[in-house]
């Protein structure tokens, strides 16, 4: 997607000799342009270009990214310590200053980073950048003033849905799940996401050599999050890629089987195209993105996996209703997905979902013309909006009467009955599968992405 320049970037060159400046420059730079509206793509990307651009190795970018990733999953709470904490409260439209203050408060209050560090290396940013030259002096005293009130901030926790959730979707939240569930999702959120893997083979036997645990849904899940996953046993013999437990189970649920021909719609960035080929099926792997779909085709050499890769519009293929099944990951608010992407919160709106809709609608539709008499069709999404997920395939199937549903079984979650609703549909929640490491686990080890799917038929 297109940007438009940043006016308010920093000119002035940064010291380069100084040990964290730069991460910290393109951490506080990613901040400011997703808050401040200026790019139109996700942290992780705004990450990667700005790395790049300011020539960071793998232990800075690794910086960025923790004191950014953190800065979003507590935006809320950070924006309300700071505004009490200036005279004039936090001035919203100045997104440079507010994102210089919350990723320096963020590593005094959270991240394990020295407090002088936080603060002279905070200061040393705003004397590199002419918008906030003026303010130095302002963000010396604040961060400084976080220091010393460290203590009282934390004997005041915020409230993960009240200040961590913006307003709308704790809104939406409380609507489709409940007071109860939503709070239990947002605490979700906040604890973030373990790295879960999909495996070629016996999955207690690779939790065992890889130090995890086997999760009832068919994933390995581990112990601990590794700052280099390519340094892992079988990484570099393909027998494993990342995958979170609750994307891994769309695919499984199309039940793929060896020589049928599939196709994976909006495929990128391949973990159920993965999962589809190496089922033994003939797949289509279909994204409008081509650089994505170049990282899947990387994806595949290392897994040493085959499938048949076209970049271009689902929505143009022929209807030649020729595969046996058909899985539609359809774009989506991806609001399921905060655990690992907390920035999605803070940049998304309430009408993204709207103009999603419509495209997803016409995904679902394309898909069953793809689909042959008898064949399968799983729609999902890693949304928590009802809209996206539940609302869809009901005007789908009554749009659609030549179309079945086929319910989800428990045994095929492991027994988690609690993942399929009253009409058989998946959908699982990040509070889901709080606890699979027992007591001693660490803090980000449980939970699950928000997806939802649907199985269907069509009928002969």
């Amino acid at each position: 997607m297109a940007t438009r320049r940043n006016t308010d970037a920093p000119t002035a060159p940064i010291d380069r000799s100084v040990a964290g400046l730069a991460a910290r420059q393109v951490a506080q730079g990613a901040v400011a342009d997703l808050i401040g509206k200026t790019r139109g793509f996700a942290l992780e990307d705004a990450l990667a270009q700005a790395g790049r651009a300011a020539g960071l190795d793998a232990a800075d970018a690794g910086l960025a990214r923790a004191i950014a990733t953190a800065t979003f999953r507590r935006l809320g709470f950070l924006r309300r310590v700071l505004a009490a904490r200036m005279s004039q409260g936090l001035p919203e439209d100045q997104p440079r200053l507010v994102a210089l203050l919350a990723t320096g408060a963020v590593q005094i209050l959270d991240l394990n980073v020295p407090d002088h560090a936080a603060v002279d290396l905070g200061v040393r940013l705003a004397k590199a950048d002419p918008q906030l030259q003026h303010l130095s002096g302002l963000v010396n005293a604040v961060l400084r003033r976080i220091v010393r009130e460290r203590a009282e901030i934390v004997a005041h926790p915020a409230d993960p849905l009240a200040d961590n959730t913006p307003d709308w979707l704790a809104r939406r939240w409380r609507a489709a799940y409940g007071e109860d569930t939503a709070r239990a999702i947002a605490a979700a959120h906040l604890q973030g996401a373990a790295l879960d893997l999909t495996v070629r083979g016996s999955v207690t036997e690779w939790a065992e050599r890889l130090g995890g645990v086997a999760l009832p849904t068919g994933s390995v899940r581990l112990h601990e999050i590794r700052a280099n996953v390519a340094d892992l046993p079988g990484y570099g013999e393909g027998q494993w890629w990342v995958q979170d437990a609750a994307a891994a189970l769309p695919a499984r649920l199309l039940r793929a089987q060896p020589g049928e021909r599939v196709a994976d719609l909006c495929a990128a960035p391949g973990g159920k195209t993965a999962q589809l080929a190496a089922a033994g099926a003939s797949v289509l792997a279909v994204d409008r993105s081509s650089p994505r779909l170049g990282r899947l085709s990387q994806n595949f050499a290392r897994l040493g996996l085959e499938a048949e890769v076209q970049v271009g519009d689902a929505l143009a293929l022929p209807d030649e209703a020729a595969f046996d099944a058909v899985l539609l990951d359809a774009p989506c608010s991806a609001t399921g997905t905060l655990r690992r992407h907390p920035d999605v919160a803070w940049t998304k709106t309430e009408s993204d979902i709207g103009r999603l809709i419509g495209l997803q609608k016409r995904l679902f539709d394309k898909a069953a013309t793809l689909v042959r008499p008898g064949g399968r069709l799983v729609y999902c999404t890693c949304s928590l909006e009802p809209e996206e997920g539940e609302a869809q395939v009901a005007t789908f199937l009554a749009r659609n009467p030549g179309f079945e549903r086929v319910p989800v079984r428990p045994e095929e979650l492991g027994g988690l009955t609690e993942c399929i609703d009253a009409s058989g549909d998946l959908r699982t929640l990040p509070s889901h599968l709080a606890s699979p490491l027992g007591g001693e686990a660490p803090a980000a080890s449980g939970g699950l992405d928000g997806f939802f799917a649907t199985r269907l038929r069509r009928k002969d």
